[in-house]
């Protein structure tokens, strides 16, 4: 049996969804400095993939590029079977995926909701129904949801089926952390607060920088790194934390 506490990933292996840019990017960077073989994951830029891939590599670790629309079942399985390929059954499952438009409930189509839905919520489930087997068979896994401040908060308006998304996320945590935990597998929810990334602004009218660092008791904006050395230490010595959600906001909100 591996030891309780692992103070590295050597000879893991972690699938991080929508991993080519932003919080994906720096948590597949920093589970492979901790030793794991990282797939990384995209589906609508080949480019950002390869360039996390690149840097993983330039700093000595071991990644590969996968390029998998996780909304989509089949995909997904076809994204495990190529990870499977390349480094060996995966120990560690970080859904990261996360589509956001601001849109008043009135408009929200049925269409608008599946596809929200399925991209947000369900892609951890896929993800989850491909994986866990292979998890349970050798008594190890984590399973990390990186939701957002608003899935607990609802403090962002006109966004009714990503608050829904994110919300859900952390109640299948919860549920997967309550059945799996006697069989080795933890899982969590990670909550960024206010990072800094690169995003599309037109989908947050009228933010304020200055007033939302303001509002933060640390008084700085997150760092990328802020979530992905969470997530390192819940593959590593937070074998303890199960089914919870760890908020990374500074302080902006309080739990």
């Amino acid at each position: 049996m591996p030891a309780m506490h692992e103070t590295n990933l050597d000879g893991r292996v972690a699938i991080v969804t929508g991993s080519g840019q932003n919080i994906g990017a720096a948590i597949a960077r920093r589970l492979a400095e901790a030793g794991a073989a990282v797939v990384v994951n995209g589906h609508t830029s080949r480019e950002n993939v390869e360039r996390t891939v690149s840097e993983i590599r330039e700093a000595g670790g071991r990644a590969v590029g996968i390029m998998a629309d996780v909304s989509d079942p089949k995909d997904v399985g076809r994204l495990v079977a190529e990870a499977n390929a390349a480094f060996g059954p995966v120990d560690i499952a970080v859904s990261n995926v996360g589509r956001r438009l601001l849109k008043p409930f009135e408009s929200i189509s049925i269409e608008d909701w599946d596809w929200a839905i399925r991209t947000n919520l369900s892609s951890c489930f896929y993800l989850a129904h491909h994986l866990i087997p292979a998890m349970r068979d050798r008594m190890w896994g984590r399973v990390i949801h990186v939701s957002g401040f608003d899935g607990f908060t609802g403090h962002i308006v006109n966004r009714a089926y990503n608050i829904a998304a994110k919300a859900g996320m952390h109640g299948f945590s919860k549920a997967l952390g309550r059945e799996l935990g006697p069989f080795g597998i933890t899982a969590n929810t990670v909550v960024p607060g206010a990072i800094d990334t690169e995003r599309d602004w037109s989908q947050y009218p009228g933010r304020n920088v200055e007033a939302t660092r303001n509002a933060i008791p640390v008084r700085r904006i997150g760092h990328v790194d802020d979530i992905a050395y969470a997530c390192v230490y819940l593959c590593t010595t937070g074998s303890f934390v199960n089914g919870q959600a760890i908020h990374l906001n500074g302080g902006q909100y309080m739990f």
